[in-house]
């Protein structure tokens, strides 16, 4: 009965009710049992003494997949601010797994300049995954456990290779898919200490694979992004007159980035290629038309502005043609353009538009980070992953594209452009919920494993 009256008062999920009156009535300790943050019956990795009694641990964090996608940017520094907040007496080194194209530096420049306690290196693994740098044996030889960051799988499976054969240390996996689970990686993954998956789809598929290493739900680190350029996002909106919360962003997004573009080194086969390009095609209209609706009611509806940005590279070719070009004359005045940016530009620039929609799936996240609506305009491509918004409760701002016409994307906009204080407290809530799972993950690392 008093879920009920809670729900109807406050329009809550009767999940999210549960987690904040559990917390409210148990002991942190007893709440991690219940809800299931750490798996019962899991048995820690070979190796975890090691770690035990130490004051200031040496946390080793290996993640930057690729800077060519400021989605991809910020699992690093998202995670590090959480690590930062919850665990600050830890050191952390960063190995950066992507170096040397075209926005490396700027990335790197970018992580020095937010995270000057944070040590970043670089290296390679080689087949027998042994490393030779002698910055990486000197990071294995002082850290006290491994941490895999946020991802589309766990891409630094390699990394994570080599340190569990050289060390034998203690090592985990925070926020990051796991869709497919090979022989190869379930051999890796049962040596795990914890396992964060960053959508609840996932630890259906590590219980498939019968994997239980205090497997636990924690969103991508980059809902927990802090990092901002408030000087270059300022001029960018008062050269364009993008006033604060009169502008909403609209990003396109292809069903399948086409890396092959942008990648000399792709491995992708010609019928691959063929594939993609047919379905790119096929559907990009079929997409774009919906969220060019939505564009057009805000304009007409309000006479604000609409900034048409990217989250990755390619995008910047595909905004004229697909959101840009399009538009009926009335409009076209009222959009504004932007080029390739990095993410501490962007989350300046989301922090002050009023809402942001999005193909991409890290955009949203951006913008929830800084207490900005969004909506993620979810393409049945783009992987399990955007599952997460579901498990967060942002249900009323995911648009499965299949089945959303642009009116359903319109009327919602309207619906925050009239009562925009509740969108925000909408925001609020969530991710309080998303601060508290990244606190009682932090927990297991420093209360189990004695970090």
């Amino acid at each position: 009965m008093i879920l009920i009256i809670i729900q109807k008062t406050f329009n809550l999920s009767v999940s999210l009710i549960e987690l904040l009156l559990n917390q409210t009535i148990m002991k942190r300790r007893k709440f991690i049992q219940q809800v299931g943050i750490v798996g019962s019956g899991a048995i820690l990795a070979p190796g975890i003494l090691k770690a035990v009694g130490k004051d200031n641990p040496t946390l080793l964090v290996v993640s930057g997949w690729q800077d060519v996608n400021i989605g991809d940017i910020t699992h690093t520094p998202g995670l590090l601010h959480i690590l930062e907040t919850y665990i600050p007496h830890a050191k952390i080194i960063l190995w950066k797994k992507s170096r040397g194209n075209i926005n490396s530096e700027a990335v790197e420049t970018l992580l020095n300049k937010n995270f000057p306690r944070v040590k970043v290196i670089y290296g390679n693994v080689d087949e027998d995954k042994n490393v030779s740098s002698k910055e990486l044996l000197d990071a294995f030889s002082v850290s006290d456990i491994m941490i895999h960051g946020s991802g589309p799988s766990v891409v630094g499976r390699v990394n994570l290779q080599a340190w569990y054969k050289n060390t034998g240390k203690p090592f985990g996996i925070f926020g990051t898919t796991i869709q497919h689970i090979n022989p190869e990686l379930k051999t890796l993954l049962e040596k795990a200490s914890f396992i964060y998956t960053r959508e609840t789809k996932s630890l259906d598929v590590l219980k498939e694979a019968g994997i239980n290493r205090n497997n636990s739900f924690a969103p991508d680190g980059t809902f927990f992004l802090n990092i901002h350029d408030e000087q270059t996002a300022n001029k960018f909106l008062k050269d364009n007159n993008l006033e604060e919360k009169k502008f909403i962003c609209a990003i396109p997004r292809l069903r399948i980035t086409p890396y092959y573009d942008f990648k000399p080194n792709h491995n992708y086969s010609d019928e691959r290629i063929q594939f993609i390009e047919d379905l790119n095609e096929r559907k990009k209209e079929w997409d774009h038309a919906k969220l060019r609706e939505a564009m057009i009611t805000w304009v007409r509806e309000t006479g604000n502005k609409v900034l048409v940005c990217p989250e990755m590279t390619y995008q910047v070719e595909i905004m004229d043609e697909l959101l840009i070009d399009p538009l009926p004359d009335d409009v076209k005045p009222y959009v504004i353009k932007r080029g390739y940016w990095m993410p501490d530009v962007a989350a300046s620039v989301y922090a002050k538009a009023h809402t942001v929609l999005s193909f991409e799936c890290h955009s949203p996240i951006i913008a929830a980070a800084n207490g900005t609506p969004f909506f993620y305009l979810r393409q049945p491509e783009d992987t399990i992953k955007g599952h997460m918004y579901y498990d967060l409760n942002f249900n009323d701002w995911i648009f499965e594209i299949e089945d959303t016409e642009g009116k359903q994307i319109s009327d919602q906009l309207m619906k925050i452009w009239g009562n925009y204080s509740s969108a925000q407290q909408y925001i609020k809530i969530n991710m309080s919920k998303v601060a508290q799972i990244y606190s009682d993950s932090c927990d297991l690392i420093t209360t189990e494993l004695k970090i």
